[in-house]
């Protein structure tokens, strides 16, 4: 994965406060119907994976799993976050476009 231009992706939406992190903040944004794109933890606990999955679903918002915790924390000045979610179209589609093509490769 281009995990260097996930993180600058993460860091330039933060830049631009289009993005919601945090448990409490991501779920607003889902169920408000502001969320483009839901990032997942690679390394979160599978609970949390499978509870910001069925959200994704039920909001019909697009989802990935990339980076650990710690580094999707640190890429958005935050200590640990399981999950972010992208509030910018063009931010989204840009993350989606660049996790697609890791996967691809893979």
């Amino acid at each position: 994965m281009a995990e260097a231009k996930v993180k600058n992706i993460l860091g330039m939406a933060q830049r631009a406060r289009r993005i919601a992190s945090g448990a409490f903040a991501v779920e607003q944004a889902m169920r408000g119907k502001k969320a483009a794109f839901l990032l997942i933890a690679a390394d979160a606990e599978d609970e949390s994976k499978r509870k910001y999955r069925k959200l994704a679903a039920e909001c019909g918002v697009p989802h990935a799993e990339a980076l650990t915790r710690e580094s999707l924390g640190g890429c958005i000045g935050k200590e640990y976050r399981a999950a972010a979610a992208l509030l910018d179209e063009g931010f989204a589609k840009k993350l989606q476009g660049l996790l697609a093509i890791d996967e691809a490769k893979e």
